[in-house]
């Protein structure tokens, strides 16, 4: 049995971590930590919980019980893992990190981004970005894990099969992306209130999100060069979910490409990927149909057979794009079945 330990866990990202692995035959959360709700019951705080799921109090943060694990989440704001990761590590447990302490390679970088200085750069050298679909060897042997972003996710999933073969533009790559309310967070803040979000959409961080620096990294790996991109993200009345609409030129050697040769080019980049559902061509994906389940779908279009593609990609961003990516990833670490306590069918209606 696989012994966990949750640090913020009374955040969004910590309670799905909660409900998900209440189903998961090999592993069971030992303690969960939240300085300002010491002492609460878990299913107190989230009656979802209530019954066989959870027995648990949050306490303290105490380095001693969450050493005693064999692994630590971080659902915490990020520069809190800075401060923790190391000793836990030290002490052999690892560490999988859900904020954006550990996700940029540059420390420098992170702290223009962040706007302070990283606290542990001396672990960026042996952090993993824990996407499956490309780190999978890695991820079985690594003690600390950067769990990636939820636009990240999506728009990666959606690009890295051009970007991997060389067939697109690097330059010009456009991702206009939209996000459900939970991305926010529990806290409370104006904009996330329901007066303030429903019945409208906004563009918000219009080239200065936070993950652009995340993405441009990754997809710039998977290119071989420097990749332009375009991010903007959109805030939607609904709860979770995001939608990325990702525009991507062929280049010149690769125009003649068919939209046959295109969707088998997905097809059998994710035929072996368990968390990737490759939908036929022209297919439009919903939210609804990933909301609650660990999966993103992909949907390609090519209009007017141009050398234009649009890559549509769909997640929940709290399951594939938090705390369901985050348990893939340990059950890859402990060997587990890499679906476990993770095979919820998405929540329709």
């Amino acid at each position: 049995m696989i012994k966990i330990g949750i640090v913020g866990g009374t955040g969004y990202t910590g309670v799905e971590l909660l409900r998900l692995l209440a189903s998961h035959p090999n592993a069971q959360v030992e303690v969960i930590t939240s300085r300002s709700e010491a002492g609460v019951g878990v299913a107190e705080m989230y009656p979802n919980l209530r019954g066989h799921y959870s027995n648990l109090f949050f306490t303290e943060p105490d380095v001693a019980l969450l050493a005693a694990c064999d692994v630590v989440f971080f659902a915490t704001p990020h520069g809190v893992a800075h401060a923790l990761a190391g000793e836990l590590l030290d002490a052999g447990t690892r560490v999988i990190d859900l904020s954006a302490d550990f996700r940029l390679n540059n420390a420098e970088e992170w702290a223009e981004w962040y706007g302070q200085p990283h606290g542990a750069p001396e672990l960026l050298k042996e952090s993993v970005y824990g996407l499956p679909e490309i780190a999978r060897e890695e991820i079985k042997t690594a003690r600390l894990i950067a769990v990636p972003g939820c636009y990240p996710t999506a728009v990666e999933l959606g690009l890295l099969p051009l970007f991997e073969k060389g067939l697109v533009e690097t330059q010009g790559v456009i991702a206009d992306c939209k996000t459900g309310v939970s991305g926010a967070g529990r806290g409370a803040k104006v904009p996330s209130l329901f007066c303030e979000a429903a019945e409208s959409i906004k563009a918000y961080a219009v080239g200065n999100h936070r993950h652009h620096p995340e993405i441009t990294q990754e997809l710039t790996k998977a290119a071989g060069q420097p990749v332009g991109l375009t991010f903007v993200p959109h805030l939607l009345p609904m709860i979770r979910g995001i939608h990325a609409t990702l525009y991507v030129r062929l280049n010149t050697a690769n125009q003649g490409l068919t939209d046959a040769e295109l969707q088998e080019l997905f097809e059998m980049r994710y035929k072996n990927e368990p968390s990737v559902d490759i939908m036929p061509w022209n297919s439009c994906p919903e939210t609804r149909s990933v909301r609650g389940a660990n999966v993103c779908r992909i949907g390609l279009h090519r209009p007017q057979g141009s050398d234009l593609v649009i890559v549509l990609a769909v997640i929940d961003n709290l399951v594939k794009g938090a705390s369901g990516q985050a348990i893939q990833n340990m059950n890859i670490m402990f060997g587990q079945d890499e679906l476990a306590g993770l095979t919820y069918a998405g929540l329709m209606p």
